[in-house]
């Protein structure tokens, strides 16, 4: 890790603090159910995920976003009711989360709504671990745009350079990019192996333990 201790820690949420694949996958496959459609199993829905719910709901139905309203809202009631069936913390995570809290203020950056993200972490007992939260609904414009994290340096009192994202996806990177501020691959998430080598940055860690010892924790 570059030798610059950053001012605070964001981190994305799904494929980086919580492995939620098995059940947004079931969610979405429920839904086309419902709508006479064939499932498309965990792999294929899985990488529908990452730019927020209304797109990944026009994605998984193959209709145009500004047409999805009511089954975005049925596709938010379904997935909440099985928010935590199956979503688990990635190995290591509970333990990088205690042990950096004391160093650092932490922050959520994802695209998941703000009150799903909101009910992961109290689910988890992280709720009070994060100085703030922004979901994909928080503000007018989400990642990759760089809002999200101009608004958290904003709230923490700290320059935006000066901040760490912590992600899994290619949206990270470029959320990071367009903010101008440091990027770290947690290459325990989403993506194939393919599309990890695809994804710029030289902060790479295969384990949130890797991560944590980079950052002196």
């Amino acid at each position: 890790m570059s030798s610059a201790r950053p001012a605070a820690l964001v981190f994305d949420l799904d494929g980086t603090l919580v492995d939620s694949r098995a059940d947004l996958a079931a969610a979405i496959d429920a839904l086309r159910a419902e709508l006479g459609l064939v499932a498309l199993g965990e792999a294929a829905a899985v990488r529908l995920v990452g730019e927020g719910a209304r797109r990944l709901v026009a994605r998984a139905i193959d209709r145009p976003e500004a047409a999805v309203e009511a089954e975005l809202a049925r596709f938010l009631a379904l997935y909440e009711a099985r928010l935590t069936d199956r979503t688990r913390p990635y190995p290591g995570i509970d333990q990088l989360i205690a042990r950096a809290q004391p160093s650092y203020p932490l922050a959520l950056l994802t695209n998941k709504p703000e009150r799903l993200a909101h009910l992961l972490l109290a689910h988890f007992g992280w709720r009070a671990c994060f100085r703030v939260v922004i979901g994909g609904d928080t503000l007018p414009r989400r990642k990759p745009d760089p809002l999200g994290l101009h608004e958290i340096a904003a709230r923490l009192g700290v320059a935006v350079a000066e901040l760490l994202l912590v992600g899994d996806s290619w949206i990270d990177a470029a959320t990071a990019r367009a903010a101008g501020c440091r990027f770290a691959l947690a290459e325990w998430g989403f993506p194939a192996a393919e599309e990890r080598a695809a994804i710029p940055g030289r902060e790479r860690y295969p384990t949130a333990a890797a991560l944590a010892a980079a950052l002196a924790l």
